[in-house]
C-alpha cells in the first residue's frame, strides 16, 4: 500500500498542475462552457436520455466539467476527484453558474468512505480506469453507490490504445494488453496543451476489457452492453484524422479507438 500511496501522490500532484493549464486550453475551452457550451459527448448522452431528477454521481470528474453539463440538464450531481486544485475549481465553477452540484476530493476507490448516499447514475469517461492498479474496488464500489435498478455508465478510451507509446511521432507497440505492472511516463507538457512547461509524473495501469466486465459483474452488475468503436471524440493521440461525422480516427483504422459500457444494478 506504500506503493500504491507514492503513485496516487504523484498522480495528485501532476493533475493539480494540469488544472490550471487545462482551465485556459481551447481543448477545455472554459469560456465556451461558461456561456451554456455542454462537455458532454454524443456517446454518454445517447446512453444516458433525459437524467432530469435524477441523482448522479461523477467519478474522477476533473474540474467538473462533465457533472456541471449534466447539472444543467437537470441531474442533482456529485463529482468525485483526486486533485484538490480540480474540486476547487470545479465548486468556483458551480458557484459561477449557479448550480447545485456537489463536489468531494478524494481517491476514487474511497469514494465509498466519503459519500454516504446512492444514486440512480454512476458515471464516468475517458481516461479514468488507467489510473487505478486494480478494478476491482472500483467495481465493489459502483455497486455500492448504486441505488438498485440503477446505471452505471462508461466511456472510455480502449485498452488497444495504451499499448502504444506515443512519445515518439510515431507510436509503436509497447506496453501489454493485460499488463500488471505499473507503467511509469514523465514528458513536458499535457494532453491539452503540449507546448505547456509543466512536467507530467505520471504512474499507470492497463485494464483489459475482460478485466473490466469482471469487475463489474463480480460486484453483482448486470451488462447491459458493451460497444467498441474505431472513432474518438477527442483529438488526443497523435496523427489522428477528422471524420466527416466531427470525430477522430486513425488513417487505416485498424483497431478501436473506444469502448463503451453500460451496466445496471438488480
Amino acid at each position: 500500500m506504500a506503493l500504491d500511496k507514492i503513485y496516487f501522490d504523484t498522480n495528485r500532484d501532476t493533475w493539480n498542475k494540469k488544472v490550471a493549464v487545462h482551465a485556459k486550453s481551447t481543448l477545455y475551452d472554459l469560456e465556451g462552457f461558461k456561456k451554456g457550451n455542454s462537455s458532454l459527448k454524443r456517446y454518454e448522452l445517447e446512453a444516458l436520455g433525459n437524467v432530469s431528477g435524477k441523482s448522479l454521481l461523477h467519478l474522477q470528474c476533473h474540474f467538473g466539467q462533465d457533472t456541471l453539463s449534466w447539472s444543467r440538464m437537470g441531474a442533482q450531481c456529485t463529482g468525485v476527484d483526486l486533485s484538490d486544485e480540480g474540486i476547487k475549481l470545479a465548486r468556483k465553477l458551480n458557484d459561477e453558474l449557479h448550480l447545485d452540484a456537489q463536489f468531494e476530493c478524494c481517491n476514487v476507490l474511497d469514494a465509498s468512505k466519503i459519500i454516504n448516499k446512492t444514486f440512480d447514475i454512476v458515471f464516468t469517461s475517458y481516461g479514468v480506469i488507467g489510473w487505478l492498479p486494480d478494478l476491482k474496488p472500483w467495481g465493489k464500489m459502483i455497486a455500492e453507490r448504486l441505488n438498485q435498478g440503477g446505471t452505471f455508465f462508461i466511456a472510455e478510451f480502449h485498452p488497444i490504445v495504451w499499448m502504444f507509446d506515443y512519445l515518439e511521432d510515431m507510436p509503436y507497440m509497447r506496453f501489454g494488453y493485460m499488463q500488471k505492472d505499473v507503467i511509469y511516463e514523465e514528458y513536458e507538457g499535457t494532453y491539452a496543451d503540449k507546448s505547456s512547461n509543466i512536467v507530467s509524473k505520471e504512474y499507470g495501469w492497463n485494464h483489459g476489457l475482460g478485466e473490466v466486465v469482471s469487475a463489474l459483474t463480480e460486484a453483482g452488475l448486470h451488462i447491459d452492453y458493451l460497444r467498441e468503436f474505431d472513432e474518438s471524440p477527442y483529438n488526443v493521440l497523435p496523427n489522428l484524422v477528422e471524420t466527416t461525422s466531427g470525430m477522430y480516427a486513425t488513417k487505416d483504422k485498424l483497431y478501436p479507438l473506444i469502448f463503451t459500457l453500460k451496466a445496471t444494478k438488480p
